[in-house]
């Protein structure tokens, strides 16, 4: 008989109530499969939801305090895993916290700054640094911290393939000083060395070009239909109609066309690095690119 993983409630609230659904379960003498039948959801939705993977839905929620005679216990907690999922991030961003764990394929337009997934910690600290976000020095160190834990998702293996297209001109955009540049670069460029990411960037003078106006996030499952993302400033907007993803979709390919290659996509990225390197600066780099022309 296999034996049950053992999961560990000191790892956060969504891990706790995980464990708790396992132990009240067991305690009723029922197994994922019964358990599952008489919630009318999928076995591995409720594995999911028993290691801390998946949030409880509050309509689930209530059913399993039903089934398992908890007294509302899961109901009265489902806004505590809530919390605790997204604690670090913007509540608007939670939904994604949740499908990016899940998706097969994550494509990804950041046309203003290099993608949170992919960011370092000096990279993550002088963009709150600019916006001049005024909390504790300790909030700021959990912003830090919940944004680096989401970027672990590139380190499991097989979990997801993941397509970032950038524009050129972010490349050249000094956000740090220029070894720091260049240490955010190599991160990135390094990611796609080892096929971890798949990078394409859109030439600085290709001129019009689809999603020019949106940065964009495409999920895929394996069971689930695709979701798009968008976001501004404090505002961020999950899609699930399969219209406007269709939609999105063609946008997104229309826009990987016009970017260069993988392969000179990197090379593209590795010359950036060695500029910041050697000290090259913006302007110079501009001038040598319209002398090009």
């Amino acid at each position: 008989m296999a034996v049950a993983k053992e999961i560990d409630a000191s790892a956060g609230v969504p891990e706790f109530y995980g464990k708790e659904l396992r132990y009240k379960r067991e305690k009723a003498g029922l197994t994922l499969e019964n358990l599952a039948v008489s919630g009318f959801c999928s076995i591995s939705l409720l594995s999911e939801i028993e290691h801390g993977n998946r949030r409880m839905p509050p309509d689930l929620a209530v059913h399993m305090d039903r089934v398992l005679d908890t007294d509302g216990f899961f109901a009265r907690r489902c806004e505590d895993v809530s919390k605790a999922r997204r604690r670090g991030h913007a509540g608007y961003f939670e939904r994604v916290l949740e499908a990016e764990k899940q998706a097969l394929v994550i494509g990804q337009w950041s046309p203003t700054v290099i993608p949170g997934l992919v960011q370092t910690e000096p990279y993550i600290r002088e963009l709150y640094r600019a916006e001049r976000v005024v909390k504790p020095p300790e909030q700021i160190d959990m912003m830090v911290h919940a944004r680096l834990k989401r970027a672990q998702l590139l380190l499991d293996q097989g979990n997801p393939e993941y397509w970032i297209v950038l524009p050129e001109t972010l490349l050249w955009q000094p956000v740090l000083p220029p070894q720091q540049m260049a240490e955010q670069l190599e991160h990135v460029a390094g990611l796609a060395r080892g096929g971890r990411i798949i990078l394409q960037v859109v030439p600085w003078n290709t001129g019009a070009h689809a999603l020019m106006h949106n940065n964009a996030m495409l999920l895929d499952f394996a069971d689930a239909p695709p979701l798009f993302y968008t976001e501004g400033q404090y505002h961020g907007n999950t899609i699930d109609d399969p219209g406007i993803v269709k939609q999105y979709r063609r946008s997104y390919d229309l826009l990987r066309a016009a970017a260069m290659s993988p392969d000179s996509s990197l090379a593209t990225v590795e010359a950036a690095i060695e500029d910041y390197r050697n000290g090259v600066q913006h302007h110079q780099l501009v001038r040598r690119r319209l002398a090009e022309e």
